[in-house]
């Protein structure tokens, strides 16, 4: 725990998801992007290897390779994580923030 944290950028935790097209509320793997006084802004993690994304492999920590979904950023409470199962890599967490402020870049065209 830095900086009186519970969660740190980079940690992939099982997370409390509600989904967009349904009220359903299901448990699935995300990446913290930061959190800030209970909040958390969050990116999620999808099993569909098809999808866009930073693609994650079991090298990286991962159960079964993934993709790290980049369109799919929103926040939650804190109190939504159920665990903490691994951190990123200090190269795959930048290759993270280096997708993510490209496509907000894009915005400004």
């Amino acid at each position: 725990m830095r900086n009186g944290k519970m969660f740190n950028s980079g940690d992939v935790v099982l997370a409390q998801v509600q989904f967009t097209d349904t009220f359903e509320i299901k448990s699935r793997p995300a990446v913290v992007l930061s959190e800030e006084f209970g909040n958390m802004v969050i990116a999620g993690i999808t099993s569909n290897t098809n999808m866009e994304g930073i693609k994650l492999s079991k090298k990286d920590g991962a159960i079964k390779d993934s993709v790290i979904k980049t369109n799919y950023i929103f926040t939650i409470s804190e109190s939504m994580v159920k665990k903490r199962l691994f951190s990123l890599s200090k190269e795959k967490r930048l290759e993270l923030y280096k997708n993510i402020v490209s496509k907000l870049s894009a915005l400004s065209d």
